[in-house]
């Protein structure tokens, strides 16, 4: 049976949720916004309702009866389906969270949520028209590796996953590990890959009792700190604000002080010789 297509306006969202209280109040809050929602009461239920209509995007809960999100995401993975999907959990381990990742969910959810976090994180995957691959080269809890297209809409979706993996750590660790990510995966996809997404950027992020590292390597030639001075980072003096001029008559987006904060969020910052590499170390004792 061929699919009927979504409606332009208002998107269509799929609720596939086993617990009727969570199915009613998301349906509640996602409707309020305008969103046409429809409910499914587990995996099987959810991907007949996929087989045989479009939706613009799915609210998928991992742990339910018959068939789980995880299976879900998988067999939409097998047909080869660009459904854009939400995974809604309030289990963070590991294998979780990397298996996700590995089936191209979009992004992840934690459970309990805040009406304001879930529907800014269903517009923020409604405003990706195209939902890059991530190929998934290593999926071990304390060693994962992916290689991730120039794209700037990858860049929360792989946080939001990278992220979740850090749960058991304190919030200020989490959020200074996360601006961090944020900020230099973002900087090797727009000067190292320019944008381009066939050009990729190898993620590595490794994990002991005593560290957290990661490591990003992009694939362009490489910069000279000095050369940077749209940059807040070569800023004649501290508090000035000449980069912002230079980014202004470059046409470049507001901003520039990405490698300047990272240096305060975290305990180690490398580059190697090129500058196309870059790896940063939060220590947890």
């Amino acid at each position: 049976m061929k699919p009927e297509p979504a409606s332009q306006a208002p998107s269509r969202v799929l609720i596939v949720e086993d617990e009727p209280s969570m199915r009613t109040l998301l349906h509640k809050i996602l409707a309020g916004a305008g969103f046409s929602v429809e409910e499914a009461s587990d995996g099987m239920e959810g991907l007949e309702r996929l087989t045989r209509h479009e939706f613009d995007v799915v609210l998928l809960d991992v742990w339910m009866p018959r068939m789980n999100g995880l299976e879900v995401l998988s067999e939409l993975h097998r047909r080869g389906s660009n459904q854009r999907v939400i995974l809604m959990t309030a289990d963070h381990a590991p294998e979780t969270l990397l298996r996700a990742v590995r089936e191209q969910a979009s992004l992840y959810i934690s459970k309990p949520f805040s009406s304001e976090e879930l529907l800014g994180t269903v517009c923020k995957v409604l405003a990706c028209p195209v939902q890059p691959a991530i190929e998934v080269l290593s999926a071990k809890p304390d060693w994962v590796q992916l290689l991730v297209p120039c794209q700037p809409e990858v860049v929360d979706r792989i946080q939001s996953f990278l992220m979740g993996l850090d749960a058991d750590l304190p919030l200020q660790i989490r959020e200074s590990l996360g601006h961090a990510f944020h900020e230099l995966l973002l900087n090797a996809i727009e000067w190292g890959g320019k944008f381009d997404p066939n050009l990729k950027v190898h993620v590595a992020c490794l994990r002991t009792k005593r560290m957290i590292m990661y490591r990003i390597a992009d694939p362009g030639a490489g910069f000279r700190f000095d050369s940077l001075k749209h940059a807040a980072i070569n800023n004649p003096e501290e508090g000035s604000i000449e980069h912002l001029k230079v980014r202004e008559e470059k046409g470049l987006r507001p901003g520039g002080f990405g490698i300047l904060m990272t240096r305060f969020m975290v305990d180690e910052l490398l580059y190697n010789e090129k500058q196309n590499e870059v790896i940063f170390i939060k220590y947890l004792d």
